[in-house]
């Protein structure tokens, strides 16, 4: 089934606008200005409004893509923290103006955070294994943890593992495994150990380095990397969660690898794609994704 998931119902985030490569983002009380290269589109409200109303704006250093620097309005904090709720899953963020551009946070992975609370508390297993590879600053681990799992949170910037760490405290959670190290040796490592999870998310980049200065190429990594989850997935109680943010890659693309490797162990699926919706109703894409579960 080919589904398109958005945030809703969540009070500590809004996208405001969008537009001219550009979205502005309400984070609890703060307003966000910074650049997105999918808003293509005019925006919804004028210039002065933005002005007015963004009390953080994000410029990028000329001859980069991705590094760049914030302007702050008077009281504006360098880190603040918000809520998240969804039935009786309570979390809380610490949020950050980072020089990349990111706050900490991808609020359009509020439906994979339903998802992965939801699937987790209908395994059979009493304490389901789940791993989260590409693991950020922990959204989706304690989002596993918080329905009762063992989490196995894995990242290759100890800075982030520790961020995450920060998250799980201001939310009342421990006992999260902590892992720094490149995702691909790490699967390799688990394959050859015979280890299994019951549930595994990826959210794998375009581009990136390892701790050791491993080279991730999404498009030269993930059909191993797809094929070691796999092997690491438990064949008879089981979710699996893969988001894909990079312009140009089809949902297509994930289909078949999805298909052509776990073919009938995928049960009740959805492929699609993620988007967030501003005031002006434009509807801005964030990535691709493909779920499943062993239970609907």
């Amino acid at each position: 089934m080919y589904s398109f998931l958005t945030t809703e119902n969540w009070a500590d985030y809004e996208l405001v606008d969008s537009g001219d490569f550009e979205k502005l983002e309400r984070f609890g009380q703060y307003y966000v200005a910074r650049p997105e290269p999918q808003a293509i589109w005019d925006k919804h409200l004028p210039e002065s409004e933005w002005q007015r109303m963004a009390n953080a704006v994000f410029t990028r250093d000329k001859g980069s893509q991705e590094r760049g620097q914030w302007k702050l309005q008077k009281g504006m904090p360098e880190q603040w923290f918000i809520n998240y709720q969804y039935n009786d899953l309570k979390l809380r963020f610490r949020l950050g103006l980072s020089s990349f551009k990111h706050v900490g946070l991808f609020p359009e992975q509020d439906s994979n955070w339903k998802f992965i609370f939801d699937k987790t508390r209908s395994l059979k297993t009493k304490t389901p294994k789940v791993l989260n590879m590409f693991a950020y600053t922990g959204a989706a681990t304690l989002a596993a943890k918080a329905a009762g799992a063992d989490v196995t949170h894995l990242d290759s910037v100890k800075q982030v593992n520790f961020w995450a760490r920060d998250n799980m405290e201001a939310s009342g959670l421990d006992n999260v495994r902590w892992i720094v190290e490149d995702a691909m040796k790490y699967a390799r490592r688990e394959v050859k150990r015979g280890n299994t999870y019951n549930g595994i998310i990826l959210d794998p980049p375009a581009y990136g380095r390892g701790p050791n200065g491993e080279k991730w190429q999404l498009e030269n990594e993930l059909n191993e990397l797809i094929k070691l989850c796999h092997q690491m997935l438990d064949k008879t109680d089981y979710f699996l969660v893969i988001n894909l943010y990079s312009l140009g890659f089809s949902a297509l693309i994930l289909d078949n690898l999805m298909r052509l490797t776990f073919g009938e162990q995928i049960r009740n699926e959805e492929l699609g794609e993620i988007y967030l919706h501003d005031r002006g109703e434009r509807k801005l894409p964030l990535g691709t994704f493909f779920r499943f579960s062993s239970k609907g």
